[in-house]
C-alpha cells in the first residue's frame, strides 16, 4: 500500500528513549503551538489506566498526541473513541484481515487478546481543557508480563499475524488516520464516531462485567451512549456506567 502523507498541521517529535510518552507530552505541552505527536523508540516507565504499569518490550509502539481541545473536558474526552478507531483503521490497513475489535473504553483487541491500550490525561482550568494527551501503546513484537486475574491475555501483532511492523511506520499511518477521525469529530460531533466504534465493538449484545473501585455490575452490553458511557441491561434495569474496567 502507499505510504500515508503526514497530516498537515500536526507536529512530531521523535525520541530515542523516554520514561513515559504521556509524561513527556505533559512536560512539553505548554511549548507546543499545535497538535503534536511525541514518539519514543523505547518507553521505560509507561502507564496504563488507574496508575498501572504498562510494560514495553523493545520493538513495541509508544506515542502520545498532545491536543488543545476547544470543548469542555467531558466532551473532549470522547476523543478516546476517535483514537481507538484511528488505531483500528491504521492496523486494518497495515494488516488486512487481522481480527481486530474495540473494547470499551479504550483497548484494541486482536484475536480476542489485548493488543493495545489508550490512556487520556490532561489539564484544565475554568471548565476548559488546557491540554489533552492521548497516549497509545501497541504490542507490535512483544507482550508484557501477565496482568491481573481475569484480565484478557496480552498478544502481539507479530505473534498473532506474523506481520512485523516498525513503530515508525505505524506512527505515520496512525497520525493520518487520527487526523481524519479528528476532522470528523470536529465537523460532525460524536455521533458518527460512536456509530463507527459500535460497529467494531467487542462483545456487543453479550454479557460483560464492569468493575469499579466500589463494586461490579454484570449485564448485557447494550450500547455506548452519547456521553461515552457503557450501557448495560441488568436484572435491575438499564445502567449507564461512566468509568470502569470491563471483564469478559
Amino acid at each position: 500500500m502507499n505510504d500515508p502523507v503526514w497530516p498537515e498541521g500536526y507536529g512530531r517529535r521523535m525520541l530515542a528513549q523516554v520514561d513515559s510518552t504521556n509524561a513527556e507530552a505533559m512536560r512539553q505541552a505548554g511549548g507546543l503551538s499545535g497538535p503534536t505527536w511525541i514518539f519514543a523508540a523505547r518507553q521505560l516507565s509507561g502507564r496504563g489506566r488507574r496508575g498501572r504499569a504498562w510494560r514495553d518490550p523493545a520493538g513495541n509502539f509508544a506515542a502520545s498526541l498532545v491536543l488543545r481541545p476547544a470543548e469542555p473536558p467531558g466532551q473532549a474526552a470522547l476523543r478516546s473513541f476517535a483514537a481507538s478507531l484511528a488505531l483500528h483503521d491504521a492496523l486494518s490497513a497495515l494488516v488486512p484481515g487481522a481480527e481486530l475489535a474495540l473494547k470499551w473504553p479504550n483497548d484494541v483487541l486482536l484475536s480476542g487478546g489485548k493488543l493495545a491500550g489508550i490512556l487520556l490525561e490532561g489539564s484544565s482550568a475554568g471548565g476548559r481543557m488546557m491540554h489533552l494527551v492521548i497516549g497509545i501503546g501497541v504490542n507490535l513484537t512483544g507482550v508484557p508480563e501477565p496482568g491481573e486475574a481475569g484480565a484478557l491475555p496480552a498478544v502481539s501483532l507479530l505473534s498473532e499475524t506474523g506481520a512485523r511492523i516498525a513503530p515508525e511506520v505505524l506512527l505515520d499511518h496512525l497520525a493520518a488516520c487520527y487526523a481524519a477521525r479528528e476532522a470528523e469529530f470536529q465537523a460532525e460531533g460524536f455521533a458518527p464516531i460512536r456509530a463507527a466504534w459500535l460497529a467494531r465493538a467487542a462483545r456487543l449484545g453479550q454479557e460483560v462485567t464492569a468493575r469499579t473501585m466500589r463494586g461490579e455490575t454484570s449485564g448485557r452490553f447494550e450500547t455506548v451512549d452519547a456521553g461515552g458511557n457503557l450501557v448495560l441491561s441488568t436484572a435491575d434495569g438499564r445502567r449507564a456506567i461512566p468509568a470502569a474496567d470491563v471483564y469478559f
